[in-house]
């Protein structure tokens, strides 16, 4: 694609790249009130069975993945045309969510500077390694990419370890403001989580709770890397790389069925989501049917993205990715034998 389709290409999303205060109140409230409301009525199903309370629990969470689709646009500044409003809102958010509003907008923006840019690997994206850099790594290194990319790991202590420990904490370096939002978050989680347990018991907030975060973190986690791991992701060196490149052919269309669209608030539009940032999720489903460019995106379904559990290595001779079944001879070479393309290390690999 040349730089002058590309610039049209931009262009040619750049109408939907505005909110509307109308809609996105509506979805704020479409959202927001059946997730307290399904909360409410997991807690009473418990008093009759707690085998009632599952598809409570269950729905609750899809309403908490949709709540995060707010709070992912209001740190994109695409949800209300205010600044002051989306930091709000996207506070309130990463309230429900367990997110540090200011910390994950900080390293988001990172991630889409920097998706398929394989010299810029290592902030707000899954770890990525190359088929070369895995056979060059040590066995310590081989094996905390392997534990990493289990699923088991990604999708079962993934969630566990975000709202407990990656969003509780400032990073170094972080500045005033962030710290703060980061503390405020953190205290108003504990004082709502103070006053349910108050009110309903710790048995009943713990049975309720958990499986709603866990459920919804599992789901988050899977998302975000089924829509960058697919068989022919756009990977490219840092002079190679090119933004529009990395957004249409590193982003993936996840086809969902129409409900789940609407609980993830169409980030299976993902490739327009990277193209253009600022396009607030109600309208990424339009940009892409009225832009046919969009629509060549590679295209995956809930059945043909389960593949991508054994996508683990980017092979950047073939430019596809590979499981770690594929290089097994590979891996039988003297490490001298290899030759490493020249590029800076990865923040994982230092």
């Amino acid at each position: 694609m040349s730089k002058q389709k590309q610039a049209q290409l931009r262009k040619s999303v750049m109408p939907y790249a505005k909110s509307n205060t109308r809609a996105s109140i509506i979805q704020i409230a479409n959202t927001i009130i059946p997730f307290l409301v399904l909360w409410f009525l997991a807690y009473q199903s418990l008093a009759i069975s707690i085998w009632l309370a599952v598809p409570c629990i269950i729905l609750a969470a899809g309403f908490v993945v949709r709540t995060f689709i707010i709070f992912h646009d209001c740190t994109h500044m695409s949800f209300f045309q205010n600044k002051k409003a989306n930091r709000i809102i996207g506070t309130i958010t990463g309230i429900i969510t367990h997110f540090a509003f200011e910390k994950w907008k900080w390293s988001h923006s990172i991630h889409h500077a920097t998706s398929s840019n394989l010299d810029k690997r290592g902030v707000g994206d899954v770890w990525v390694m190359t088929v070369d850099e895995y056979i060059e790594a040590s066995f310590w290194g081989r094996l905390a990419y392997r534990l990493y990319r289990n699923p088991i790991i990604m999708f079962g202590l993934g969630p566990l370890y975000l709202f407990l420990i990656s969003n509780r904490f400032n990073r170094k370096g972080a500045k005033r403001k962030e710290r703060i939002n980061t503390y405020l978050i953190n205290v108003s989680i504990v004082a709502i989580y103070a006053l349910l347990i108050w009110a309903i018991g710790w048995q009943a907030f713990l049975i309720i709770q958990l499986p709603i975060l866990f459920i919804a973190g599992a789901a988050g986690i899977w998302l975000f890397y089924v829509q960058h791991q697919f068989e022919d992701s756009y990977f490219e060196n840092e002079e190679e790389w090119d933004y529009v490149k990395a957004a249409v052919d590193g982003s993936s269309y996840y086809k969902l069925p129409k409900i789940i669209e609407w609980l993830t608030g169409s980030i299976g539009y993902h490739h327009v989501h990277h193209l253009s940032p600022r396009v607030p999720n109600y309208n990424l489903e339009k940009a892409h049917e009225s832009t046919p460019p969009l629509q060549k995106a590679t295209t995956i379904t809930l059945k043909t993205s389960l593949q991508s559990i054994r996508f683990r290595l980017y092979d950047e001779a073939s430019k596809t990715f590979v499981s770690f079944k594929e290089i097994k001879e590979r891996l039988k070479e003297p490490k001298a034998n290899i030759q490493l393309p020249t590029r800076k290390t990865s923040i994982q690999e230092k």
